[in-house]
């Protein structure tokens, strides 16, 4: 007789399992970006938004059905980074919001759950499409509809419904034309299908390492064992440019090489490092060279031995100087009693950029993109850091847009306004159209009608071979990427950049704002300069430091 009904244990390790199978498959998921740019990130940030809910469920009792379901709503709504985040966190809401009452579920009403998850994500994209992680969803939500009648079997009940998300998840090319000519699937269904397989494979009894990796270090450094490493290493980075998946990889492989427990936790703002090791002066050099450091401790715990209790090293897992900072934060928050009436809380990247930001008047800015979206959290606390009853968000980036919404949804003790700015050029526009007498629903309404004048567009380059819009694109070729799709391609970034602006401009284009990457050398920039004035000479030109990565120029048409 197969698997009738399962408890909250059960549905724990069912999704720990799911999680750690799209962890695995993150970077195959990022690939499946249907522009071949190199910040694929929808394995990234839906990796991101389950992981935190894992995280949570870990923490949570596995025997409370609604303790369980809580974690995996919450932990996923919270760490949501990027639209398919945001739509999974949205899935896993509706799912355990069927699952939380109940103290064993059955194939009728898992059946129910996952017919429940897909009503919910339908509910919060305002325009659906076909083709997509949504789409996937729904298959498998009928199909469960389905078998429900038919069986009682829950192994057999999941391993149907992979069959089905995996068919459809097939046919999502023949959905969406852009998904056909690239020649992928759709990244978010394909990180839903690796979710869906985790769980099957869980209930067919395969081997499925589930523990979360943090969790592990910490309970390693807790159990104090005895190490060939002398100094406990802990610090904080300020990176000076974005810190990717790949430069954590590059410190732990290093790190790994020369102690043992590395630990590595980043936020938008920072990254914090803790490992055990003998050589601290080789750690601390190559840590600088990602950024300044601060918070740094180092310590012999041989030598100090007689001064430490046993849960002491767990103490250097947490943030460095957390317990500082916490009075620091709070001093700060006493010391800022006031609300203002409105602020802004603008997301971007780049030293220059986030300059411009502050210097037009955003009261905080979360430093993210394009190559790393901010979290629901993250997004949230920087509303609660701006310190007004009104808060306007402007995302800048429409990948940004339904995390923001969501942080408006769970902020509580202020009025969040989310402007849909898609891009750089519509942010800096609706901050520059900003009227202080006014209210703040006010300005969102007029600066609304004038971030939609603003066109404008990006240059970056191709990593992979491809089709688009009946543009060949081959690696390395560089391309103009407009508002609307993509404008122009070429293995000159000089004519990349005149074969944009030349689909761009019309007679009324008056102005075209130039801010560059912090790749663009300046003999480079040079060139593109005295290209684009010869080759457009009614045209005014500003060219500002912009210091983003992964794209050479973010361009604005007036």
């Amino acid at each position: 007789m197969g698997m009738t009904s399962i408890d909250a244990s059960m549905i724990s390790k069912c999704f720990l399992s799911g999680a750690k199978t799209i962890e695995k498959n993150k970077e195959f998921i990022n690939e499946l970006n249907v522009f071949p740019v190199p910040d694929g990130d929808t394995g990234t940030n839906m990796t991101a938004t389950i992981m935190a809910a894992a995280k949570e469920v870990v923490a949570a009792s596995e025997s409370d059905m609604a303790a369980v379901c809580k974690a995996m709503s919450s932990g996923s709504l919270r760490g949501a980074r990027g639209n398919s985040g945001v739509i999974l966190s949205q899935l896993l809401r509706g799912f355990t919001k069927t699952l939380k009452t109940e103290k064993s579920l059955d194939v009728k009403i898992l059946a129910g759950a996952l017919q429940n998850a897909c009503d919910t994500a339908y509910k919060a994209v305002m325009k659906p499409m076909e083709g997509t992680i949504l789409t996937v969803a729904r298959g498998a939500a009928e199909k469960a509809r389905s078998l429900a009648e038919s069986t009682d079997d829950i192994v057999f009940f999941v391993e149907e419904i992979v069959k089905e998300a995996e068919e459809v998840l097939k046919k999502t090319p023949e959905m969406l034309p852009v998904l056909k000519e690239a020649g992928v699937v759709d990244s978010g269904g394909q990180g839903l299908v690796c979710v869906l397989q985790g769980v099957r494979d869980f209930l067919q009894g395969k081997e499925i390492d589930l523990s979360l990796e943090s969790f592990d270090d910490e309970k390693k450094i807790g159990e104090k064992e005895v190490s060939a490493f002398s100094y406990e290493a802990a610090f904080r980075i300020l990176p000076s440019a974005v810190f990717t998946d790949a430069d954590e990889v590059e410190m732990k492989h290093y790190y790994a090489s020369i102690g043992e427990n590395v630990y590595i936790s980043r936020t938008v703002e920072d990254v914090c490092v803790t490992l055990r090791t003998n050589d601290p002066g080789h750690v601390l050099t190559k840590a600088l060279s990602f950024g300044p450091l601060t918070s740094v401790s180092i310590v012999n715990d041989r030598l100090e031995s007689k001064k430490k209790n046993d849960g002491s090293y767990s103490e250097f897992f947490k943030r460095p100087s957390e317990e500082a900072a916490l009075k620091e934060q709070k001093a700060k928050e006493e010391k800022v009693t006031e609300k203002k009436e409105t602020a802004f809380v603008a997301v971007s990247i780049g030293k220059g950029l986030n300059s411009l930001f502050k210097e037009l008047g955003a009261d905080y800015v979360i430093e993210g993109g394009q190559t790393m979206n901010p979290s629901t959290e993250d997004i949230l606390k920087a509303i609660k850091k701006a310190n007004a009853k009104s808060c306007i968000v402007l995302p800048n980036n429409k990948n940004i847009i339904l995390a923001a919404n969501q942080a408006r949804d769970i902020a509580t003790d202020c009025e969040v306004t989310v402007l849909p700015t898609k891009t750089i050029p519509q942010g800096i526009t609706a901050l520059i159209n900003y009227i202080p007498e006014e209210s703040a629903r006010d300005n969102a309404k007029r600066m609304l009608k004038e971030i939609e004048k603003v066109k404008s567009a990006e240059i970056t380059y191709a990593v992979r071979d491809t089709k688009i819009n009946d543009h060949e694109i081959h690696k390395g070729d560089y391309m103009g990427i407009g508002d609307k799709g993509l404008l122009s391609v070429n293995p000159d970034i000089q004519k990349t950049f005149v074969e944009l602006l030349n689909a761009m401009l019309t007679e009324e284009s008056s102005l075209v704002t130039v801010y560059y990457g912090r790749d663009v050398k300046k003999k480079d920039l040079k060139k593109i300069t005295d290209t684009l004035s010869e080759s457009f000479p009614k045209v005014e030109f500003e060219i500002a430091e912009g210091g983003q990565p992964v794209y050479y120029y973010i361009i604005s048409v007036e």
